[in-house]
């Protein structure tokens, strides 16, 4: 990988870095963000997330020349970080867009308050989560950018893993205290990915 690149990888690293502190923030500024029913999904995210992608860049630079842990003439042509950088900035528009499009209802942690109306605007005409399937955009372009099979498999499934149960705990929230609306906005939309899940 060339310096340019590596360098255009850790800004990307950076910027969602950047966001997601800032989300943070925005949250204890506003006194938002209260883990009472967040059942610790929000430490799962962030631990299971940070270790793939870390996980990802240590595979990267422990892997030899001739490593079979390259993806194909990743170590040579370094052919994946433009697509993968691509697509981690793809996904970090989308969870931008997406929380922009919920605005002060947006939280890092699970909590609905009674009375916030279902968004069904912006990328929620499509997704339930949205912001989620950024941060999983993310990942895996990270992964893919990094150039092995280990850490693009890892930057794949634990964010997935994490997400998808985050998705239960805040969905079962949201229908709890959203009531029907949600339930019904529930019955044509997908959680991720339109069309599919």
């Amino acid at each position: 990988m060339t310096t340019l690149l590596r360098v255009l990888l850790n800004v990307t690293g950076s910027a969602w870095l950047a966001l997601e502190v800032a989300l943070l923030l925005r949250d204890r500024a506003r006194a938002k963000g209260s883990t009472a029913d967040d059942r610790g999904t929000r430490t799962l995210n962030f631990g299971l997330i940070l270790a793939a992608v870390v996980a990802a860049g240590v595979l990267t630079a422990a892997a030899g020349a001739h490593s079979p842990l390259w993806l194909p003439d990743a170590r040579t042509g370094g052919w994946q970080v433009v697509p993968g950088l691509a697509i981690a900035w793809l996904g970090l528009a989308l969870r931008i867009w997406a929380i922009a499009t919920l605005g002060r209802s947006f939280r890092t942690t699970v909590e609905v308050d009674a009375g916030q109306p279902v968004v069904t605007r912006g990328p929620y005409r499509w997704v339930r989560h949205p912001s989620y399937t950024g941060l999983l955009l993310i990942a895996a372009g990270i992964g893919l950018a990094d150039g092995t099979w280990p850490g693009l498999a890892i930057c794949l499934l634990l964010p997935t893993v994490a997400l998808t149960h985050r998705i239960r705990v805040e969905e079962a929230a949201l229908a709890q205290t959203l009531g029907a609306p949600y339930r019904a906005y529930q019955t044509h939309t997908k959680r991720l990915v339109p069309g599919l899940w």
